[in-house]
């Protein structure tokens, strides 16, 4: 039982270090990223346009996903957060499920609908898969500030015994002693 407390611990602080030490994405880095990815996303519909039929259509749902994959990696890099990294990885279900739809397209008949039901079982699993992780990081977080608090108190409730011990010892004084005694005792233990 302990060792399935430390390691949640330890995985709560290990995320919370990464999340922040992740942040180092500046205002103007991410003004100008975004637009890169704009830029790339034009160019990208420039390619599809020459193209035609199913291709086409395959290309430009490539195209836009990349767009929307990318920009949700990059506000993810930018503002780290549980709600960031679930909608990163939402944004990549539903590219990949727009573009196998439209790959199958191609197909007809049974084999068509064998191929969507394909896509929309890999899209849920996906989505499933997105808000578990979701609610991990949560749950993760929400012990990881419990234990912090529960520390803190437990620091806390411990200082104050030993101050009230140390309070105790001084008592068998009298006079300067026990003035000096007391007043080390605050000090040592922080105590007003």
């Amino acid at each position: 039982m302990k060792t399935t407390h430390t390691t949640a611990v330890f995985a709560a602080l290990l995320l919370i270090t990464t999340a922040s030490m992740a942040a180092t994405v500046t205002p103007a880095q991410y003004k100008t990223s975004k637009a890169d990815i704009v830029a790339k996303y034009k160019q990208e519909k420039t390619t599809c346009k020459a193209l035609s039929g199913n291709a086409k259509d395959i290309c430009n749902e490539q195209a836009k996903g990349s767009e929307n994959v990318a920009k949700a990696e990059l506000l993810e890099e930018y503002q780290p957060s549980v709600k960031h990294r679930y909608a990163m990885r939402m944004a990549r279900a539903d590219a990949d499920y727009a573009v196998a739809k439209e790959k199958c397209d191609d197909a007809a008949g049974n084999v068509k609908d064998v191929c969507r039901k394909e896509a929309k079982s890999v899209y849920v699993t996906a989505k499933a898969d997105a808000k578990v992780a979701e609610k991990t990081s949560e749950a993760i977080g929400t012990a990881s500030d419990k234990v912090v608090d529960a520390r803190k108190d437990a620091a806390t409730d411990k200082n104050n015994a030993a101050y009230a011990v140390a309070k105790e010892k001084c008592d068998a004084l009298s006079g300067d002693p026990k003035d000096a005694c007391i007043k080390d005792a605050k000090m040592k233990y922080g105590q007003r």
